[in-house]
This record gives C-alpha cells, sequence and structure tokens, in this order.
C-alpha cells in the first residue's frame, strides 16, 4: 500500500508538473509573439529615424551649400568694394597732389605778379582786397617787400592784416573784427 501511495503521490506531482510545464510552455509562446511584435515595432520605428535623419542630413548638407556659396559670393563683393575703394583713393590722393600744385602755381604767380608791381599800387590793391585774402598774398612775399608794401598801406588796414600774418594760415578762420 505504501507503495500505491507513492506511485500515486508521483504520478499527481508529474501530472502537475508537466500541467504547470505546458502552462509555462504557452506563456513563454505568447511572450515570444508579444516580444516578436514589439521587436517588429521598433525595427519600423528605427527604419523612420533612419530615414528622418538621412533628410535632416541632406537637407543640412543644402543649407550648408548655400551658405557656402553665399559666403563666397560676399567675399568677392568684399574684394571688389575693396578694390574700388583702394582705386577711389588712389585717385583722391592724386587729385589732392593736383590740386596742391595748382594752388601753389597759383600762389607763385600771384607773388610773382605783387613782387613785380611798384609797392604804392599793391598797398592800394591790397587796402581794397578783404583782410584774409590780403594777408594770405602778403604771406608767399619776402619779408623785405612785405615792409615796402604795409608802409604804403592805411595803417588800420596793415595794422589788421599784421596781426593775421602774425596768426599764420589759414587766414579766413582768424579774422579779428
Amino acid at each position: 500500500m505504501k507503495s500505491g501511495i507513492l506511485f500515486f503521490l508521483f504520478f499527481t506531482s508529474y501530472m502537475l508538473a508537466e500541467s504547470s510545464l505546458l502552462d509555462c510552455n504557452q506563456v513563454f509562446e505568447q511572450r515570444k509573439d508579444e516580444i516578436l511584435r514589439e521587436m517588429e515595432r521598433i525595427d519600423e520605428r528605427q527604419q523612420e529615424f533612419e530615414a528622418y535623419q538621412e533628410a535632416s542630413k541632406s537637407l543640412m548638407d543644402q543649407k550648408a551649400q548655400k551658405l557656402d556659396q553665399k559666403i563666397q559670393d560676399l567675399n568677392a563683393t568684399l574684394a571688389k568694394v575693396e578694390a574700388t575703394k583702394q582705386e577711389v583713393l588712389d585717385l583722391y590722393e592724386e587729385n589732392k597732389k593736383i590740386l596742391s600744385e595748382i594752388k601753389e602755381a597759383k600762389d607763385d604767380k600771384i607773388s610773382n605778379t605783387y613782387l613785380k608791381m611798384k609797392d604804392k599800387k599793391a598797398a592800394a590793391i591790397l587796402d581794397n582786397m578783404p583782410q584774409p585774402k590780403a594777408a594770405k598774398i602778403l604771406f608767399n612775399l619776402t619779408p623785405k617787400k612785405i615792409s615796402k608794401i604795409m608802409a604804403k598801406m592805411d595803417p588800420v588796414k596793415a595794422s589788421d592784416v599784421t596781426l593775421l600774418l602774425k596768426a599764420g594760415p589759414p587766414f579766413e578762420n582768424n579774422i579779428t573784427e
């Protein structure tokens, strides 16, 4: 009898174990199906992400190319502007030099004219001239000639012109009235 009970217990535990094993297999199969569906969903998401990433990279590359082109265009324009600026500066310096030469030649011509003029005639002309202009003409003459002309000028006018000569050029800025 003991062996019958043992057999019965053994048989019952075997049956329970096998039914548990069947239940576990069913659970594992269900979980396996769920895991496979989840892996498929993850694969789809990964493919979507990779496609999005590729599209983003392509768009960024296009924008980078456009930006590089704009930078090149701006650099070319900047180079043109710099070249034009340099040309303008060169022309300005050349014109400034020419103007200076013209002014010097004009001043020399006027100075030579007054140097050759009689002192009384020069004094009469300078008396009727605005003080800054008279001072400018006298400034370019020799001191000896200046003294001779000023001796023949109206004393008040000669005094005012002397103050302008003392202040120095530009005489237009030093008017003392």
